[in-house]
């Protein structure tokens, strides 16, 4: 398990390779569909993601009486929605952890290879466990413009675990898998055919 923590050094993060187990911990920030499309059409960020963490996920919030925030559910939602966007978000930002589930495209695996980033994927399905290492609410932007599910919400975390599925070297285990499968599917097809 190689522990990362905010703020996350490129050296550090080149490093790593795909299959990797991690521990994220520190500052990490949500964005999804919204958030992007807003950095996209020229946006102004909130809050600069230099070194930072990326995570796209549409928490359950609730506000807590004494006026904090409380985080129900974590989960990651799928990162392929953002793969129009998040190559330009790496390359102008310099944010080094992306973190979601379902894999990302060759070009996203691109900016990966040439910024120094890393596409993590979180255990999807388990948003309550993701929730527990999520220790606090920090901030929270854009939550009356986008919605609670689309805002930019601001984590602390703690031992927040994921696997390196795209590294920096040009490595992604989504493609390795699929090359995989087609290759056990051909040997499965050529093999009836005798």
């Amino acid at each position: 398990m190689v522990k990362l923590t905010y703020p996350f050094d490129e050296s550090a993060v080149r490093a790593l390779r795909a299959g990797d187990a991690v521990s994220v911990n520190g500052l990490v920030r949500t964005g999804r569909d919204r958030f992007h499309k807003h950095f996209a059409d020229g946006g102004k960020l909130p809050c600069d993601f230099r070194d930072g963490a990326l995570f796209h996920c549409g928490p359950v919030v609730v506000k807590n009486p004494d006026g904090t925030w409380r985080v129900v559910a974590g989960g990651p939602t799928t990162s392929v929605r953002e793969n129009p966007y998040e190559p330009a978000f790496i390359a102008r930002t310099g944010v080094r952890l992306v973190i979601g589930k379902g894999g990302m495209d060759a070009q996203t695996l691109a900016a990966c290879a040439k910024f120094g980033a890393v596409y993590l994927q979180a255990v999807g399905g388990a948003a309550a466990v993701t929730a527990h290492a999520i220790k606090r609410v920090a901030n929270v932007y854009f939550l009356e413009e986008f919605g609670a599910a689309e805002a930019c919400w601001e984590f602390e975390v703690e031992d927040f675990r994921c696997v390196v599925a795209m590294d920096s070297h040009g490595t992604s285990l989504f493609a390795q898998v699929e090359a995989e499968s087609r290759r056990r599917f051909r040997s499965l097809v050529d093999g009836k055919r005798k």
